[in-house]
C-alpha cells in the first residue's frame, strides 16, 4: 500500500516546501538587480522627465490643479489662450526645476548605493547622505506643491470645479471646508467666490 501512496506523499512534501520557501521570499526578491535598489526603473524615468511622481498629492487631492493635468485637459475645462500661456509657463518653470533636482536626487541614491555595494559606508557617511537625500527630496516636493498653490489663480472656480470632476473627485472642494483647514484659506486656495 505504501507503494501506492509513497509517489503522492513526495508531491505533497515537494509542494509544501515550494509553498515554505515562497512563504520565506521577501517582498524586494527581484529588486536585486536594480542599478539603484531604492528607486525603480519607473522611479528614475519619472525623475528625469520632471514627473510628479506622487509628491503633490496633499494638493491634488484637496482640489489644487496641478499644471500639467490642466493641460491635458484643456478642452474639456476650457482653457483661454490666456490661461494656457500661463499655466504651459507655469508647467515649464516646474518641470525644469524638476528635472534639476529629480537628476540631484538620482545621484545622491547612486552614491548612497555605491557605498553600500563597497561596503564602505560609516555612521557619519550615512547620516550625511540621507540628510542630503532628504533635502533634496524635500526640494522636489515643494516644487511640485508650490506649483500646485499658483494654478487656482488662473483657473475660475468652475474650471477648478470641472477639473476636479474630470480627475475623478466629486466632490466640489467649494461647497464645505473640511475641519482643521482656515475657511479663507481654503477658499482663496479653491478659487471659491
Amino acid at each position: 500500500m505504501w507503494k501506492k501512496t509513497l509517489p503522492f506523499a513526495i508531491l505533497a512534501l515537494t509542494a509544501f516546501a515550494a509553498e515554505a520557501q515562497h512563504a520565506h521570499a521577501s517582498k524586494y526578491a527581484g529588486q536585486e538587480n536594480r542599478a539603484i535598489k531604492s528607486l525603480s526603473d519607473e522611479d528614475i524615468a519619472e525623475l528625469k522627465r520632471g514627473g510628479g511622481w506622487g509628491l503633490a498629492r496633499a494638493a491634488e487631492l484637496n482640489g489644487l490643479p496641478g499644471p500639467a493635468h490642466l493641460l491635458e485637459l484643456k478642452n474639456e475645462i476650457g482653457l483661454s489662450e490666456a490661461q494656457l500661456e500661463k499655466i504651459t509657463a507655469l508647467h515649464g518653470d516646474m518641470r525644469t526645476k524638476a528635472i534639476a533636482e529629480g537628476e540631484r536626487l538620482i545621484g545622491l541614491e547612486q552614491a548612497l548605493e555605491d557605498k553600500f555595494r563597497t561596503g564602505t559606508v560609516s555612521d557619519d557617511e550615512l547620516r550625511r547622505a540621507l540628510s542630503e537625500i532628504a533635502d533634496s527630496r524635500a526640494r522636489l516636493r515643494f516644487i511640485h506643491l508650490s506649483t500646485h498653490l499658483r494654478t487656482p489663480a488662473i483657473l475660475s472656480a468652475e474650471q477648478v470645479a470641472r477639473y476636479n470632476t474630470l480627475r475623478g473627485y466629486t466632490e466640489n472642494p467649494c461647497a464645505s471646508v473640511p475641519e482643521g483647514h482656515d475657511p479663507v484659506m481654503w477658499r482663496r486656495h479653491n478659487n471659491c467666490n
